[in-house]
């Protein structure tokens, strides 16, 4: 279903962008750093999930509406950027070091529900960003094949590869930077030099999706 040479090409190309730090990695590291290993992967976890949406929409060719309608594109950039911007106001003004077993008073309801948090941000955060949307319109096409017919099937099995290949990626990021975070925050001081670092990557995320509307 697919040309096994431009898919040869297609896995060194989305290796290369996987692991080339971005606003998705960034985004992951921060959300490990606040919450914990756990909720860095699931973090990982929602961004890959939006991923998949997005190649799904692409498959489907829902994504050309975006470059048809340049409105809707600015419209989903300003949606994004006040969503980034509404986890750094929640981040800055964190004082409880976010993590939800600090001090031992954590519940199950409060664990499951943190946990939560960070995989719908994650997948919000992604899904609210238009620039992965143009990302697939313009990446993807370049391996697919034509004559080999099945052309979205061809853009859902690439699409599906590069959001496998970045969840093993970023997961490992997420749960990297989880493991140092836990270690950092047996200091309260440090717990809240962490949040105030999500917020600023969280409040640069916004204004690069602002400043930089390609």
């Amino acid at each position: 279903m697919v040309d096994i040479s431009l898919y040869a090409a297609f896995l060194v190309a989305a290796f290369a962008l996987c692991v080339a730090p971005g606003p998705d990695m960034m985004f992951i590291i921060a959300m490990g750093g606040r919450g914990g290993p756990l909720n860095g992967v699931l973090a990982a976890s929602g961004v890959a999930t939006g991923a998949f949406v997005h190649a799904v929409a692409a498959a489907a060719g829902l994504s050309a509406l975006f470059a048809a309608l340049p409105a809707l594109y600015h419209v989903l950039r300003w949606v994004g950027a006040g969503y980034l911007l509404y986890l750094a106001f929640k981040a800055f003004r964190d004082r409880s070091g976010f993590t939800p077993a600090a001090d031992g008073a954590a519940t199950a309801e409060g664990v499951a529900r943190t946990r939560r948090r960070a995989f719908v941000q994650g997948m919000v955060t992604n899904l609210l960003n238009p620039k992965v949307i143009l990302f697939n319109i313009a990446f993807l096409p370049q391996f697919v094949d034509p004559a080999l017919g099945h052309v979205p099937g061809q853009l859902l099995i690439l699409g599906t590869t590069l959001t496998l290949m970045g969840l093993a990626v970023d997961a490992s990021v997420g749960l990297a930077s989880g493991r140092l975070s836990d270690l950092l925050r047996r200091s309260r001081r440090v717990a809240r030099a962490l949040d105030v670092f999500s917020g600023i990557v969280f409040t640069g995320l916004a204004i690069r999706l602002v400043a930089n509307p390609k």
